[in-house]
């Protein structure tokens, strides 16, 4: 017979779950986290997951480990008191430049703030906006960060890259890159993780919004569009339809009314370099040179085979990536076609992947600027 605990009351199988955190979970009691990712090692900072035991005694829930006939509860008067003063202490120490975040409307903070009814913070506002690291595709607000280190730990378990740490102590902490320098100056490969899970606007994507609605809006320039296809059921699954859902159609026609000439697939690149490769790969086997061959159609992949094994570049195919050989077909054939000078067709692509901001600005892949 499986060991079981108590829950608010209902008792619940335990079946090898490693905390009490992923059991409360399970039975679909939404415990706030900031710091805790099921596939990152267990931090334990936050402190937002607190649970009563039956006998007064809190507990982090990320950290303790179940136990059959634990009697917990998870939002007693004691700990929606103690949440709401983290969150009053996390708000006293963050940038509330709400209405203008990144993140404003998909912000963890922001949310859990409007859940557990905090409209007011009695402490000073120790920390408001400062410098910003823009990189090519990454923005780094650390006025913004609320130090639940989701971003050191994602960078240097998951990614195996390690540029974020903590620096300083107290209340002067802080998350950045070694020496403080900025990410693009360390060998950051651009991969966008750390953003993905911090729950804050202190990583965000950089947004070039602005530089296409510019391109839309100039009548010399001829402006067309590549989308990846995740990109069309990330599309559907936004505007709520079902997980799944191909929103192709619908996409385009969007597209179209936005003021693009041309929206293209790139799949049709991504056989193009299937074929390319292939070439590549009969070349090098019948010369016996440079294998076994390497390929990635991730630009932070390529940058981190670069910067941390340079001895495999050789055996790394030279061919582009699908988003790349788009961009060069696009510029080699498309100006004829749609009667405008190369240097005035803009080619914008809609893409999954944070890295292939960094892969656009490559100088390598320019020609004649």
């Amino acid at each position: 017979m499986a060991a079981t605990m108590i829950v608010d009351g209902r008792e619940i199988e335990i079946n090898g779950e490693k905390n009490v955190l992923e059991v409360i979970r399970k039975v679909g009691v939404d415990l706030p986290t900031f710091c805790y990712h099921s596939e990152l090692s267990v931090y334990g900072a936050c402190r937002m997951c607190m649970v009563e035991d039956d006998k007064g005694r809190l507990y982090a829930a990320c950290v303790q480990p179940p136990a059959a006939g634990m009697k917990i509860f998870t939002a007693t008067e004691r700990l929606l008191h103690h949440r709401r003063m983290i969150l009053e202490l996390v708000l006293s120490n963050h940038n509330r430049d709400c209405t203008t975040c990144e993140k404003n409307g998909s912000c963890r903070l922001q949310e859990l703030a409007h859940r557990l009814g905090i409209r007011a913070v009695r402490f000073a506002q120790k920390k408001t906006a400062g410098p910003v690291d823009v990189g090519p595709a990454l923005v780094h607000d650390p006025s913004k960060c609320i130090l639940c280190g989701d971003c050191v730990r994602m960078c240097d378990e998951i990614q195996g890259v390690g540029v974020l740490g903590f620096a300083q102590r107290g209340s002067k902490m802080t998350v950045m890159p070694a020496f403080g320098k900025k990410m693009s100056q360390v060998a950051c490969v651009n991969c966008g993780q750390c953003a993905a899970v911090c729950p804050t606007g202190a990583l965000t994507v950089k947004s070039d919004l602005d530089r296409v609605w510019k391109a839309l809006h100039d009548p010399a320039k001829k402006v067309v569009v590549q989308v990846a296809p995740a990109v069309r059921v990330a599309f559907s699954e936004a505007f709520g339809q079902k997980p799944g859902t191909i929103g192709t159609g619908q996409l385009v026609a969007a597209l179209r009314r936005l003021g693009f000439d041309q929206v293209y697939d790139t799949s049709f690149t991504a056989d193009l370099t299937v074929q390319e490769e292939y070439h590549e790969f009969v070349h090098r086997l019948r010369s016996n040179s440079h294998l076994p061959l390497f390929t990635s159609c991730c630009p932070a992949w390529v940058k981190f085979a670069e910067q941390f094994y340079p001895e495999y570049l050789a055996n790394i195919s030279s061919c582009r990536s699908p988003q790349s050989m788009f961009g060069a077909i696009a510029k080699a054939y498309l100006p004829a076609e749609l009667e405008v000078k190369r240097e005035d067709l803009y080619v914008v692509s809609i893409m999954p992947c944070t890295a292939k901001k960094f892969e656009a600005k490559r100088r390598e892949l320019g020609r004649d600027g």
